[in-house]
């Protein structure tokens, strides 16, 4: 990573200094197949950029990360590649008014899933590849200025294997040399340029409004092709565009919008305009919830709201990197609730991805969603729960204080203002003040210029008669900002907590009284933050804490629910609630829970509640709870159900008694039934899991698993499994396979880190909480910054949950006081997570 990274300031510097006219990017990819050396595969990539100086100054740089540069001319005059070229730049002097540079250089193919990364599959033994840059990776296919504000438009042109097909932003054909070439895109930033390359399975589809038509495609590995719902893709992306023409009035500018589903992918999905790329996980080979179907509808509309906000309007640095992710985070639910199946999306927003930005909004890392990103290094980490989760709820808070129709109409004015250029904060707070007539530059400097999450609090005072004579709500926070929210009176009738009141109000400063429930008959539940319009950890009073202890589970609203989840999770988070009555609560009603993707959450809410929150001596019982818990819910789940597999994996994950494995394994050979349980063979998979940990599994064993499932899926579970068994020649070979050697691809470190890491082995790994310190800035040195980030927050001791390991840690942190920030951040970060985990423990061990 040395030398890689691109500051703040050196990308002002360059933008104030020149404009980019146009690329044009020749790629030969033909070296992807064939017997190379794979350590030192490598690709030609022949660049020319035709520029102008605009500002003072006659030098500046090229981004280029790249093994070789074989020649680099300047306006017709050769330059030295050994005296220009660093390894990560290109120095230019002597520029002119009007430049052409040209760079013919050899690229390296990634196996970490950044730059282009290849794949070789496993199951047929074909290549596949796909291009991933976000924030700044198309530097190691092609030379480039690497900043999102010099956007420019492209042309690519890729000779590729024979019998391959090659896809980019533009529409593309191949010509009689078998060169395939793309047309011309609109202006965009270097990071959304996209190749996708291999024998791909396509499916093709079309999208028709009006006179407007736009070719969608959709596309997998060809050994996934049995297993692609293409038709439920394309349903959901039709459904998308409807929604965004109906209310964004610009039309989707891109032309075509294919969607690649590829292999060993980091994210989720990357927007790249017209060739849009997923994780192939959304591909499911087994059965799944509908929990899953809509995260997947989640992603697909979050990348296409980026066609607008991201890619047509684009932020000039990484400061503002919200502009785009926290809208299109907020586009996802908002678009699933309003024009899909998907009608409860909200409840899932509410309980699942705001969990994320709670946990971020804590850390000593929390920044405000503006956030200052002084380099690229700053960037990569705030993809984080802040930018996304936080921001999309901060944006529902807003939609709730501005209006909806002020919010759509600014969003309106935005894209034609600014179409195909940059913009700051400054730019849409000024749209939306015209729209909503609010001043949104006070609500902008609480909510976006500042960090930290709020409790509110409610404090209710009654009569002789027990009607209330003041409901106040009470907010805590370094930063007391304006709340829209609703308050919501509940009582018990008939069985059921249901809401007989509601009052919606501007809750400002320490206590805000809310007058319009002043009267209200005795609640046995007060809900602060009903409906879930703004962003803030919801506590309770006293006797709405004991309702939930008793009542959680008769609460009819799906969405009331699941904000009460969450709420007693914050609390067991926060050391106010022991993390055994939170299993109490979750073993009690957990069952009766009909949103499914509320029920999933509940379950890895109560696995880290045991796992890290509890008191080490009551660690195992309450694992032994959890499992009984969970057989007692699989056996009375309806036959076939969602709740069943759901409740199947949640038992195998907490097995822990002989009885336990003896089930798995008779549901493994067969010896055993649970009538509707259709054991395939993901959840053979997760069957095998909880064996191989606790010994009952071996290498041979699980061999016969992979020889079942010989794909790229069945060898990442093969990979975890096989790190997973509780012996310590095993966990020193993971260890030595991640830290001390770089040949695993990202997606194999993932699952050599995953299956490493159990918290039933916390004695066998224990000698490596030392070895971790000694060698993690060794490693964020040597490795890309993706690898970096999943050893060091993967392989942390966080499991080491005692003192020593928080004195260790604090030793680390001083004595490299200079190493990289980003490292120190991720660190700190572990850290906190540590010390909040001993805080919740010492509240567990009270309630003994």
């Amino acid at each position: 990573m040395p030398g890689e990274n691109l500051s703040r300031d050196e990308a002002q510097e360059r933008a104030a200094l020149l404009s980019v006219d146009g690329y044009e990017v020749v790629l030969d990819l033909r070296s992807a197949v064939g017997d190379s050396d794979e350590a030192v595969r490598t690709f030609r990539s022949e660049t020319t950029i035709r520029f102008r100086r605009t500002g003072d100054g006659t030098s500046t740089f090229v981004d280029l990360i790249a093994p070789s540069v074989d020649a680099v001319t300047l306006n017709g005059r050769s330059l030295d590649p050994a005296v220009v070229f660093d390894g990560s730049r290109i120095a230019l002097d002597g520029l002119a008014d009007e430049n052409t540079l040209v760079v013919d250089a050899r690229c390296a193919y990634s196996r970490t899933g950044e730059g282009m990364h290849r794949f070789v599959d496993p199951e047929d033994g074909e290549v596949y590849l796909y291009t991933q840059y976000e924030p700044a990776d198309a530097r190691r296919v092609y030379a480039n200025f690497e900043q999102p504000d010099l956007k420019a438009p492209y042309r690519f042109s890729v000779t590729a294997p024979e019998g391959w097909t090659v896809w980019s932003n533009g529409a593309g054909q191949q010509d009689a040399e078998g060169v395939w070439r793309f047309a011309e895109t609109a202006p965009i930033s270097t990071y959304i340029t996209c190749v996708v390359a291999g024998p791909y399975h396509y499916v093709t589809d079309s999208y028709t409004r009006g006179e407007l038509e736009i070719p969608l495609g959709a596309m997998c590995r060809k050994s996934l092709a049995k297993h692609f719902d293409a038709d439920d893709v394309f349903l959901i992306t039709k459904q998308g565009f409807d929604f965004f023409h109906d209310n964004f009035d610009y039309p989707y500018p891109f032309g075509k919008y294919d969607q690649a589903f590829v292999p060993e992918y980091n994210l989720g999905a990357m927007e790249n305009p017209g060739m849009v790329t997923f994780r192939e996980e959304y591909i499911y080979r087994g059965k799944v919830t509908q929990a899953a179907y809509e995260a997947r509808a989640n992603v697909i509309l979050h990348e296409m709201a980026h066609m607008w906000f991201g890619d047509l309007v684009t932020m000039v640095w990484w400061d503002d990197l919200w502009l785009k992710e926290s809208f299109a985070d907020f586009m996802g639910s908002f678009v699933n609730a309003e024009a899909t199946r998907f009608t409860n999306s909200w409840v899932t927003f509410a309980n699942n991805r705001k969990s994320w930005a709670y946990r971020a909004d804590q850390l000593p890392s929390t920044h405000p969603i503006t956030a200052d990103i002084r380099d690229l290094e700053d960037a990569k980490l705030n993809f984080d729960g802040i930018t996304y989760a936080k921001g999309a709820s901060v944006l529902k808070q807003l939609v709730a204080y501005a209006g909806r129709d002020a919010f759509l109409e600014g969003s309106r004015r935005y894209f034609k203002r600014h179409a195909y250029g940059n913009t700051r904060l400054a730019d849409l707070l000024s749209i939306l003040e015209e729209t909503s007539g609010r001043d949104m530059r006070t609500w902008a400097k609480s909510w976006l210029q500042t960090s930290g999450v709020n409790a509110l609090t409610p404090a209710v005072t009654y009569d002789a008669e027990g009607r209330i004579t003041e409901l106040a709500v009470v907010q805590e926070g370094d930063e007391l900002r304006p709340h829209r929210a609703a308050v919501g009176l509940y009582r018990l009738s008939g069985g059921e907590l249901v809401r007989y009141a509601r009052a919606e109000a501007d809750i400002t400063g320490t206590r805000t009284v809310i007058t319009d429930l002043t009267g209200q008959d005795k609640p046995d539940l007060v809900l602060v933050n009903d409906d879930d319009l703004t962003y803030c950890k919801v506590r309770f009073d006293e006797r709405s804490l004991a309702t939930l202890r008793a009542h959680l589970g008769d609460i009819t609203d799906p969405l009331a629910r699941a904000l009460c989840w969450s709420a007693l999770w914050n609390l067991t988070r926060d050391g106010l609630m022991p993390a055994r009555d939170f299993v109490a609560v979750a073993l009690a009603f957990a069952g009766r829970e009909t949103d499914i993707g509320v029920l999933q959450m509940v379950h890895a809410w109560t696995k880290s509640a045991v796992t890290l929150y509890a008191a080490p001596e009551w660690r195992e019982r309450g694992g032994r709870l959890l499992a009984e818990g969970g057989l007692r819910e699989l056996r009375v789940a309806e036959p076939g159900s969602e709740h069943q597999l759901t409740w199947a994996r949640f038992f195998a994950a907490t097995a822990s008694t002989d009885a336990d494995f003896q089930l798995l394994e008779g549901l493994l050979d067969g010896t055993a039934k649970i009538d509707g349980l259709d054991v395939d063979q993901e959840l053979r998979w997760a069957l095998l899991s909880p064996l191989a940990v606790h010994g009952r599994a071996d290498e041979a064993r699980i061999g016969e698993e992979l020889a079942l499932d010989d794909t790229a899926t069945g060898k990442r579970h093969q990979v975890r499994l096989l790190a997973s068994r509780p012996s310590a020649a095993v966990k020193a070979q993971a260890w030595a396979q991640v830290v001390e050697s770089d040949t695993l691809s990202n997606a194999l470190v993932e699952a050599t880190i995953a299956g490493f890491v159990q918290p039933s082995q916390r004695e066998l790994i224990a000698p490596y909480a030392e070895k971790y310190f000694a060698a993690i800035e060794r490693l964020w040195a040597e490795r890309s910054i993706q690898i970096g980030m999943d050893v060091v927050r993967g392989l942390f001791p966080g499991l080491q949950d005692d003192e020593a390991t928080l004195t260790a840690t604090d030793a680390w942190l001083s004595a490299h006081e200079s190493a990289a920030p980003a490292l120190r951040r991720l660190v700190l970060e572990a850290r906190d997570d540590l010390a909040r985990a001993l805080r919740a423990q010492a509240c567990d061990r009270l309630a003994a």
